[in-house]
C-alpha cells in the first residue's frame, strides 16, 4: 500500500524504468501524454512508485531535470498528502477489493474544475483490485475525459482488469529489472551486497518484495512466507510445518507463494515435462488459485487455515514428489 504523506521532496521512477520515463517526458513535452495510462507488470517491480513519480511530476508547478522540482507549492502539498487534485484509489482498510463507492466518489472528483493548477491526477493502484460493477462505474471518466485530468491505473495481472478499461487506457509493460541493476538499487537498503542477493534470490528477483523483506515490520513474517513453499518442494519441511510458518501470512501472501512456487517451476521445464501428467496438474492448480485470488480479492472470506493446509497439501503432491523425481524443482 502507497503511503502518501512523509514523502520525499520528489518522486523519481526506480532506475529500471528509464525507457518508460523517458517516453512519459517527451509525451508531456509534445502534449500528447495520453490521458489515461495502465502501467503493467510483476508484482512488487515498482509500478506504483513510477506511478507516484508521473503524478507528482504532472502536478508540479516548476518540473525540473525531468521530476518534479520538489519545492513549489504544489510539491509540498503533494508531498504531505494534501494536494486537492491528487486522488489515491486503492482498496481500504481490511480490504481486498476496490469498491464502486470509492469508483463513484473519484469520478465526482473527475469532473470537478482543478483547485491549484490546470491539472487533476487519479491514480488506481491496483486496478486489477476493482469489481466488474466498480470498474463499470470508470469508464465514463476514461471515455469522455474532463480536460486537465489524467487517470494512472497499475495493475499486476492485466488479464484481470476488464477489456472495456484496458481498451481506454495506453498500456505501458514494465518489466523486472536485470538481476545487476536490481543488486545495485538493493545494495543502498541493505547496505550489504550479500544480503542484497539472498534477499533478491528469495523474492525471485522482485527488488520491491526484496526491500520489504529488509525494512517492513513484519519483514520476518516475509521471509518465512518465501522459505515455506521451497522447503515444502525441496523435501525439507512437510505441509504442516509449512504452514507454520506461513502462520502469520496474510491470505493473500499464502496465495501468492503458493501461485509463485507453481509459476517458478513451470518456467523451468521444457515442452514435454510440460506436456506431462504432473505438468498438467501443476497448470490445473495454478488456475485453481487464480480463481481462489479473484474471488478473494471480490470479498471472499474463506476459512484461512484450512485453505493454507490444503493448498500446500496440493502443493506438495504436485511439485514435492516430481521435485524428488528430479523432473520438476523449484
Amino acid at each position: 500500500m502507497m503511503e502518501l504523506t512523509g514523502l520525499p521532496v520528489t518522486s523519481a521512477p526506480m532506475p529500471w524504468q528509464g525507457e518508460a520515463w523517458a517516453r512519459f517526458n517527451q509525451q508531456l513535452s509534445d502534449n500528447s501524454l495520453p490521458h489515461a495510462l495502465l502501467l503493467s507488470g510483476v508484482a512488487n517491480s515498482g509500478k506504483s512508485r513510477l506511478a507516484l513519480a508521473l503524478a507528482r511530476l504532472l502536478l508540479c508547478q516548476a518540473p525540473s531535470g525531468g521530476l518534479n522540482c520538489g519545492t513549489c507549492h504544489a510539491c509540498e502539498l503533494s508531498a504531505n498528502g494534501s494536494h486537492g487534485d491528487l486522488r489515491w484509489l486503492q482498496p481500504e482498510e481490511k480490504s481486498r477489493a476496490i469498491r464502486i463507492d470509492q469508483v463513484r466518489d473519484t469520478v465526482s472528483f473527475a469532473t470537478k474544475t482543478a483547485n491549484f493548477g490546470a491539472r487533476k491526477v487519479i491514480v488506481i493502484a491496483p486496478a486489477d483490485a476493482m469489481n466488474t460493477n466498480a470498474a463499470n462505474a470508470l469508464l465514463k471518466s476514461l471515455e469522455e475525459p474532463s480536460p486537465g485530468t489524467f487517470l494512472i491505473l497499475a495493475c499486476d495481472q492485466l488479464h484481470a482488469v476488464p477489456a472495456t478499461i484496458r481498451s481506454r487506457c495506453q498500456i505501458v509493460k514494465l518489466p523486472l529489472p536485470g538481476k545487476d541493476v536490481a543488486l545495485q538499487w538493493l545494495d543502498q537498503v541493505t547496505g550489504s551486497r550479500q544480503q542484497s542477493e539472498y534477499l533478491l534470490e528469495l523474492a525471485d528477483g522482485m527488488p520491491m518484495l526484496a526491500e520489504a523483506m529488509q525494512q517492513s515490520a513484519d519483514s520476518e513474517a516475509l521471509i518465512a512466507a518465501r522459505v515455506a513453499c521451497r522447503g515444502l518442494v525441496g523435501g525439507k519441511l512437510s505441509a504442516p510445518e509449512a504452514g507454520q510458518m506461513l502462520a502469520q501470512s496474510s491470505m493473500d501472501e499464502v496465495l501468492e507463494q503458493v501461485a509463485g512456487t507453481l509459476r517458478g517451476s513451470l518456467k523451468q521445464l521444457d515442452s514435454a515435462a510440460l506436456n506431462s501428467i504432473q505438468g498438467r496438474r501443476a497448470f490445473e492448480l495454478l488456475d485453481e488459485l487464480g480463481g481462489i485470488q479473484k474471488a478473494v480479492r471480490g470479498g471472499a472470506n474463506p476459512n484461512r487455515q484450512l485453505l493454507t493446509e490444503v493448498l500446500l497439501e496440493k502443493l506438495q503432491s504436485v511439485l514435492g514428489s516430481a521435485a524428488a523425481g528430479g523432473s520438476i524443482r523449484r
